[in-house]
C-alpha cells in the first residue's frame, strides 16, 4: 500500500484555494518553525456564509493537502458547519494520512477555527469560547 492516497498526492500537487484574501473577515494562523508547518487561513463571510477561502501553508506534502482538502470541505457553507469541522474529517476526505502525518489535518482544523475566532472577535459577535482551545497540540513542540 502506497503511504499516501491518490487524494492526499492530488491535493499537495494541485492545491486548491492557494494565496491570500485582501481584507479577510478572519484569519486564522496555527503552527510553529520548530514544528516545520504553519498554515493560515483566510475567509470572506457574507451573511454567515464562507463565500471565500484562501490558504498559505509552510510545511510538508500532508500539511499543504490537509489545507487544501479543509478548504474545499468549508467554501460556501455556513459558519456552523465551518466550526464543526474536524481534523478527522479533513484525514477522511483526503482517504487517510499515515499516522505521523495526521496532526496535519489537527492544524488545519485549528487554522480554521482560529479564523472564525478572529472574524467573532472582529465584529463582537459573541461565541462559545469552549470551542476555541488556546493551543495547538504539536508533538511535543512548544505551541
Amino acid at each position: 500500500m502506497a503511504l499516501y492516497s491518490e487524494k492526499v498526492m492530488d491535493h499537495f500537487r494541485n492545491p486548491r484555494n492557494v494565496g491570500v484574501i485582501e481584507n479577510a473577515d478572519g484569519v486564522g494562523e496555527v503552527g510553529n518553525a520548530k514544528c516545520g508547518d504553519i498554515m493560515k487561513i483566510y475567509l470572506k463571510i457574507e451573511n454567515n456564509i464562507i463565500m471565500d477561502v484562501k490558504f498559505e501553508t509552510f510545511g510538508c506534502g500532508s500539511a499543504i493537502a490537509s489545507s487544501s482538502m479543509a478548504t474545499e470541505l468549508i467554501k460556501g457553507k455556513p459558519v456552523s458547519e465551518a466550526l464543526a469541522l474536524t481534523n478527522k474529517a479533513v484525514a477522511e476526505a483526503l482517504d487517510g494520512l499515515p499516522a505521523h502525518k495526521l496532526h496535519c489535518s489537527v492544524l488545519a482544523e485549528e487554522a480554521i477555527k482560529k479564523a472564525l475566532q478572529n472574524y467573532y472577535e472582529k465584529n463582537g459577535i459573541e461565541y462559545d469560547k469552549t470551542k476555541f482551545p488556546n493551543c495547538i497540540v504539536c508533538h511535543g513542540c512548544d505551541c
